[in-house]
């Protein structure tokens, strides 16, 4: 299976990991986005649900143990060079409860760190010059919006 420049769309997840008021991301180590903090996840194997995929792939690339609560978004990540698709993901992204586990940076995660909202809000996320800024990818930044407001209302129709 070809990643760079594939014959084919390749189907991929993510997880968007709310715990105690913020939001775990990972340092990519490799491309694309190599470098940029983004949320943790890979590729489905040929027979796996895509809820049994953001589990492993969490555990892979974390140590954490995280139970998928509900999809968030659906979506296609498609890199151009040139005219040619360098590369092309459908991403499901789930909002996700932390179970277990201990938390360190394996598979391909350079690292690893729980965000409060206010960092991923931040008017120069992405901003590479500036110094302590998180590298987001906008895309990114809306999915785990979009999840942190999910989380916020399952959380209080629990508390009723």
């Amino acid at each position: 299976m070809l990643r760079e420049f594939p014959e084919a769309p390749l189907i991929g997840v993510g997880a968007v990991i709310v715990n105690e008021g913020r939001v775990l991301l990972v340092q990519r180590g490799r491309e694309p986005l190599k470098g940029h903090w983004s949320l943790p996840g890979g590729l489905v194997e040929v027979g796996e649900s895509l809820q049994t995929a953001v589990i492993r792939e969490v555990e892979e690339e974390t140590g954490l143990l995280v139970e998928p609560i509900e999809l968030i978004e659906l979506l296609d990540r498609i890199h151009r060079e040139g005219e040619r698709i360098r590369y092309h993901y459908v991403i499901a992204d789930y909002l996700c409860r932390m179970t277990g586990g201990a938390l360190k940076a394996a598979s391909d995660a350079d690292a690893v760190r729980w965000v409060e909202r206010a960092e991923w809000n931040r008017p120069d996320s992405g901003d590479l010059s500036v110094e302590g800024a998180l590298v987001l990818d906008p895309v990114t930044v809306r999915v785990i919006e979009a999840a942190w407001q999910r989380a916020g209302v399952i959380k209080s129709k629990e508390n009723i």
